[in-house]
């Protein structure tokens, strides 16, 4: 009897350990009272993070920072150089310092006439000055197209999502790589990471080895938007695509992925929404979800992944 007691407690406590590490959870609880936020990026010491808010219509879209005090983080406020745009798409460099980001800003001050989306970032010499003045990325990274979601490996290597005419389907994720301080003209990557359809969001590992991104609709999908990773083999080739585990991926669109390497943390973006337990009874039970973290609007997300055990 007490050894089947024991057998019980112990596959009992391997299922809890399981259900712990792919347990999805909010990621930062002072943005509950936002109701459309997405992106997120955070220095390497955890201390610093930035993510966009966005109106219901986004039409206004805002770039936003905390910081930690202690175990807390404080609350939200605008990054210094936004708020007149609309800014979005926020990457911290492995050094921390600099940011890129996305914006339609106009590349001329004299003019108030916004433009498509351009990659942009703001620098600083330490983590405790304050960022520069929006510098464009320029060519040949940005085009009379949209340019989206920047992202830099250690090394300076910048891969983010086009709409250019020589994407293999509608939006793709391009490669460019930083040489001699400049960067190279931006090729699409395989068809082992893109398709005819749209991928977009990557984050790149620091050392380069993977790169998590999303694509949309995709047969092996959960049927919206899923998160993919795919790794960098010996030869420099990227290895098919495959989807991350559900409940990471889910049947709602899963997007904009940051990886926190030293913790072994992926934060997302989703729009996954909890389903209220049974008819909604009243107002007050229907508000009750309205006013819930799970409720299809876009927000941000948590969970443990080993990278190492999705390796092919």
């Amino acid at each position: 009897m007490k050894s089947n007691l024991f057998i019980a407690v112990f596959f009992w406590g391997i299922a809890c350990q399981a259900q712990e590490k792919t347990m999805v959870m909010p990621a930062l609880v002072i943005l509950k009272d936002f109701d459309k936020v997405r992106d997120f990026t955070m220095d390497q010491n955890g201390n610093e993070a930035y993510f966009t808010i966005q109106s219901q219509t986004e039409d206004v879209s805002v770039i936003s920072m905390s910081s930690k005090n202690g175990n807390e983080w404080e609350t939200p406020k605008i990054a210094s150089f936004s708020g007149e745009y609309k800014d979005m798409e926020p990457f911290l460099s492995p050094d921390g310092l600099r940011l890129y980001f996305v914006s339609n800003r106009p590349l001329n001050k004299s003019t108030s006439d916004t433009k498509d989306f351009d990659i942009w970032y703001v620098e600083r010499d330490s983590p405790s000055q304050k960022w520069s003045n929006p510098i464009n990325i320029g060519t040949p990274i940005n085009t009379e197209h949209n340019e989206f979601y920047p992202a830099v490996s250690a090394n300076g290597n910048l891969y983010y999502t086009g709409d250019r005419p020589d994407s293999k389907g509608e939006d793709d994720i391009f490669f460019s790589s930083f040489e001699n301080g400049n960067y190279s003209e931006p090729i699409s990557l395989s068809e082992n990471v893109n398709s005819k359809g749209y991928e977009y969001n990557a984050y790149i590992a620091k050392d380069e080895s993977y790169l998590i991104f999303g694509g949309y609709a995709r047969e092996d999908g959960q049927g919206s938007g899923d998160l993919y990773i795919s790794f960098k083999g010996d030869n420099d080739e990227w290895s098919k695509a495959k989807p991350l585990p559900v409940p990471i991926n889910s049947r709602y669109m899963d997007y904009c992925p940051f990886m926190d390497e030293t913790n072994g943390l992926l934060y997302f973006t989703s729009r996954r929404v909890q389903n209220p337990t049974g008819t909604i009874e009243n107002m007050d039970h229907f508000k009750q979800f309205l006013d819930s973290y799970e409720n299809g609007n876009s927000r941000l997300y948590k969970v443990k992944m080993d990278i190492t055990e999705l390796r092919p």
